[in-house]
C-alpha cells in the first residue's frame, strides 16, 4: 500500500509548504501575537530571543506534514476535490488540531484551551490548503 513514494505529487507538496510557511509567519508574527504571548503567559515579558530552530523547526515539520499526507493521498487514490476536502478536514480536526490541544494540556501551558484555539484554525486550514494543492496542482 505504501510502496507509492514516486506517485507523491512533488510539485504540490513544494507549493503547499511555501504558502503555509508564509500562512504561518503571517498569521503568528501579525495576526495574533499578543494573543499568542498571552495564551503562554508571557504578555508582559519580553521577546524571547530568535534562534535557528525558530524559523527552520517549523518549516522542517511542516515540510515533514505536507509530505506525509502526499504519501497518504497517493496510498489512498484521492483524486478528486470533495475527497481532497473531507481528508484535509478530517487530518486537521483529527490529528492536527487534537495534537495541538493534546500538547498544550500540560502545566508548562497557563491557558492550554487558548492555546489551541489560537493554533488549532491553522493546523486545520493548512491541512485544507494541503490537501487541496495535492489535488489540483
Amino acid at each position: 500500500m505504501f510502496a507509492v513514494v514516486s506517485e507523491i505529487n512533488w510539485i504540490a507538496v513544494a507549493v503547499s509548504t511555501v504558502v503555509l510557511a508564509g500562512l504561518g509567519a503571517v498569521y503568528f508574527m501579525f495576526v495574533i501575537p499578543r494573543q499568542y504571548a498571552s495564551a503562554l503567559g508571557r504578555e508582559n515579558a519580553p521577546a524571547p530571543e530568535r534562534r535557528t530552530v525558530d524559523g527552520i523547526g517549523p518549516l522542517v515539520c511542516t515540510v515533514v506534514n505536507v509530505l506525509t499526507s502526499g504519501l497518504l493521498f497517493a496510498a489512498l487514490r484521492i483524486t478528486s476535490v470533495g475527497d481532497a476536502l473531507a481528508f484535509g478536514v478530517i487530518v486537521g480536526v483529527g490529528y492536527l488540531a487534537a495534537m495541538t490541544f493534546n500538547i498544550a494540556i500540560n502545566p508548562n501551558f497557563p491557558h492550554p484551551l487558548r492555546y489551541g484555539v489560537l493554533n488549532a484554525p491553522y493546523f486545520l486550514v493548512g491541512s485544507v490548503i494541503t490537501s487541496l494543492a495535492l489535488v489540483l496542482i
